[in-house]
């Protein structure tokens, strides 16, 4: 299994944007998928988005579908999550999760993944 570690989390005014990345070490991370997923407060953990180990298939929640965009480097053993116009209700720790079984269009719940990183915090202003 891979260790997967975020970063870039951090403090932004609502409008604003940051960038998540997720480092991979331990495993032949080009061939696994990667989700993001995020949780508040006293809520569960929900997706956020997922990228097929190819990268050729990406998959978003509606409530992110054009304003984050995921994508990946398998040559850094990297996956990003590029959010833009940032709103309050995006606040949660963020974690990506990746699984080497997952099928092109297969992977969006938690139970889907196998290896988890220890999350990175996002907090959005208003």
């Amino acid at each position: 299994q891979v260790q997967l570690i975020e970063s870039g989390g951090g403090l932004v005014q609502a409008g604003g944007s940051l960038r998540l990345s997720c480092a991979a070490s331990g495993g032949r991370f080009s061939s696994y998928a990667v989700g993001w997923f995020r949780q508040a407060p006293g809520k569960e953990r929900e997706f956020v988005a997922t990228i097929y180990w190819s990268g050729s298939t990406t998959a978003y929640a509606d409530s992110v579908k054009g304003r984050f965009t995921i994508s990946r480097d398998n040559a850094k053993n990297t996956v990003y999550l590029q959010m833009n116009s940032l709103k309050p209700e995006d606040t949660a720790v963020y974690y990506c999760a990746a699984d080497r079984y997952c099928t092109e269009y297969g992977c969006y719940k938690t139970t889907d993944f196998a290896s988890w990183g220890q999350g990175t915090q996002v907090t959005v202003s208003s």
